[in-house]
């Protein structure tokens, strides 16, 4: 099993990879984060979607991902109602979309070069592909946002899945409520659990801005996606399919 870890996109990324020892395998997968922080980073004044936030470029003039990534961010926000947003504050940050993007894309190029046993975990997200082992499922725990050295939950699989969560955890109370422009109170934590992880991570965001009421109900009726969320009184609630995808501790 290989494991390494690196900082990149303003976190620690890791890998875990079934059947490798050579650290080379990940030369790929690391650059293209790399690639994708220059352009999307919000921290850094040069790249493309700062740029274009400032007027200095437009959507034509970036690299051609810029205007995929704003695209799929439209069609999270309309998919949402609005819960999820690009323009926090005003500001154009995608980084609710780019960042399980960018882990998803890593693990596909793992995938491309003959390595289809592994995880990729970018910030507490992870996107799991095939086993482990020969037959044992990858184990994600989820952290209790209220004791930071325990779990809320093991989750599961016996196929490719995904595991993302929103709380105010590692960030603070950084996901703002769209509509209000204040950030959202309703949740501790929302994890939400999905086939590839931009997705399940845009969901996870859109979630938590929402809150239990209406995030619960929305995540049921999307199909493949299940939901772990902890309130503020440490009260746990779950989609209805959840109960598949937990593992014993």
């Amino acid at each position: 099993m290989l494991r390494h870890a690196k900082e990149v996109m303003g976190t620690v990324v890791s890998f875990a990879v079934a059947n490798a020892d050579d650290l080379a395998l990940l030369a790929a997968p690391i650059a293209e984060l790399h690639r994708l922080d220059r352009l999307f980073s919000t921290y850094r004044p040069d790249s493309d979607i700062s740029r274009l936030d400032r007027g200095e470029l437009t959507v034509d003039q970036c690299d051609p991902l810029v205007a995929e990534v704003l695209a799929h961010c439209r069609e999270v926000a309309a998919e949402s109602n609005g819960w999820f947003t690009y323009r926090p504050g005003g500001r154009l940050d995608p980084s609710g979309w780019v960042k399980g993007w960018a882990v998803e894309r890593a693990s596909t190029l793992l995938t491309s070069a003959g390595f289809p046993d592994h995880t990729v975990t970018g910030g507490g997200d992870v996107q799991a592909r095939g086993h482990s082992t020969p037959g044992r499922p990858w184990r994600v725990g989820v952290a209790d946002p209220q004791h930071s050295d325990q779990l809320v939950a093991i989750l599961s699989a016996d196929h490719d899945f995904a595991v993302a969560t929103s709380g105010t955890t590692e960030r603070g109370a950084h996901i703002l409520d769209p509509h209000t422009g204040r950030p959202a109170s309703g949740l501790l934590s929302l994890t939400v659990i999905g086939p590839t992880l931009a997705r399940t991570d845009a969901y996870a965001t859109a979630g938590f801005a929402m809150g239990p009421r209406r995030a619960l109900p929305w995540l049921t009726s999307l199909p493949g996606y299940e939901a772990l969320a902890v309130l503020p009184n440490g009260t746990r609630l779950g989609t209805p399919g959840l109960a598949r995808y937990l593992a014993p501790a």
